[in-house]
């Protein structure tokens, strides 16, 4: 006897995900014109200005990475572009973008092109589940003990331990 699978719209992680996306939709229009997603790609320009004496290597290698990134799938690019969405637009954690970028119900990428994507994205996961965190506080009123809970959980939004206290320890 085979296992009759649910329809999406009946499985509870949908309506998790639906209601996230209406509170960040609505939270959207806030009077703070600073956009919170430039947080990260800040951060990327200052660990950057800290490896100055580092550039000159960098530069060495500019060719050589521009002759592998051409080698690089089409689809594994594409994945790479989807995954810097959902982290910037969403704040989602890298566990959550691997899951969401391979889920048949989502992207539908092979496990190959994800996990590249995954690699290569450079990101501050922080800050990524502090805005998560802020959400949470301000759509949904939820104590900073459930604020970590849902952060770290499986079934929520699977950032790390180490992550979700940070998010929890600069929670204002």
């Amino acid at each position: 006897m085979e296992k009759k699978k649910k329809p999406l719209y009946k499985r509870w992680w949908v309506w998790v995900l639906a209601v996230i996306i209406i509170g960040a939709i609505a939270s959207g229009g806030g009077e703070d014109s600073e956009p919170a997603s430039t947080e990260p790609k800040q951060e990327a320009k200052t660990e950057a200005k800290k490896e100055e004496p580092k550039k000159e290597e960098k530069k060495e290698t500019k060719q050589e990475e521009q002759a592998k990134e051409d080698d690089v799938p089409r689809e594994y690019k594409a994945a790479l572009e989807k995954a810097k969405q959902y982290a910037e637009t969403m704040y989602m954690s890298k566990a959550a973008i691997y899951d969401q970028l391979v889920s048949p119900y989502g992207e539908a990428f092979p496990k190959e092109a994800a996990q590249y994507a995954i690699d290569h994205l450079e990101w501050d996961w922080k800050a990524n589940a502090l805005e998560k965190a802020k959400q949470y506080a301000e759509t949904m009123n939820m104590s900073n003990q459930a604020i970590y809970e849902q952060l770290v959980s499986e079934h929520g939004e699977k950032f790390t331990p180490e992550e979700a206290k940070y998010a929890i320890d600069n929670l204002k």
